[in-house]
C-alpha cells in the first residue's frame, strides 16, 4: 500500500493554500461563504479531479490505439443535496470526442476501460454514489 500525503495552509478567511507536486492551488470560498473567491472551491476540485483522472487514461487509451482525435471535452454534471452536509449523490460524464471518423467500438472501449479499470478517483466515487457515463461524437 502507498501513503500519499498532502497538506493544505490556512491563508486567511477561508482561503487555504496546497501544494501538489509543485504546483500551488489556492482554495477559497465564495464573499457571501466569508471567503475572498481567490480560488474554486474544494467540492468542483473533485469533478475536476475526475474529469483530469478519467481523460488521462482515455488520451492514453486512444493513442495506444492510433485512434486521433482533434478535441477531446468532458462534462461533468453533479446532482448535490440541498441539506448539509451537502455532497454529490450522482455524476453523470459526457466524453465529447470531435474528430474524422471516429471509431465509436474504439471510444467506447476507451471509456470503458478507464471507468471500470484505471481510473482511481472514479473508483473511489462509485463506491460513494451513483456514476454513469456517455459519449458523444462530433464529426468534422
Amino acid at each position: 500500500m502507498e501513503k500519499v500525503t498532502i497538506h493544505a495552509d490556512w491563508q486567511s478567511g477561508m482561503m487555504f493554500e496546497t501544494e501538489l507536486f509543485g504546483h500551488k492551488l489556492i482554495m477559497d470560498a465564495a464573499e457571501s461563504n466569508g471567503g475572498t473567491n481567490k480560488g474554486p472551491r474544494p467540492k468542483p476540485l473533485m469533478l475536476a479531479a475526475l474529469a483530469g483522472c478519467t481523460g488521462m487514461d482515455v488520451v492514453s487509451i486512444l493513442a495506444k490505439m492510433r485512434v486521433e482525435v482533434t478535441k477531446f471535452r468532458i462534462w461533468v454534471e453533479a446532482q448535490q443535496t440541498e441539506e448539509h452536509p451537502k455532497h454529490y449523490t450522482e455524476i453523470n460524464l459526457i466524453y465529447e470526442f470531435t474528430g474524422k471518423d471516429l471509431p465509436m467500438d474504439k471510444l467506447e472501449k476507451a471509456v470503458s476501460l478507464s471507468e471500470e479499470r484505471y481510473c482511481g478517483v472514479n473508483a473511489v466515487y462509485k463506491k460513494a454514489m451513483k456514476v454513469t457515463y456517455e459519449i458523444r461524437v462530433n464529426a468534422e
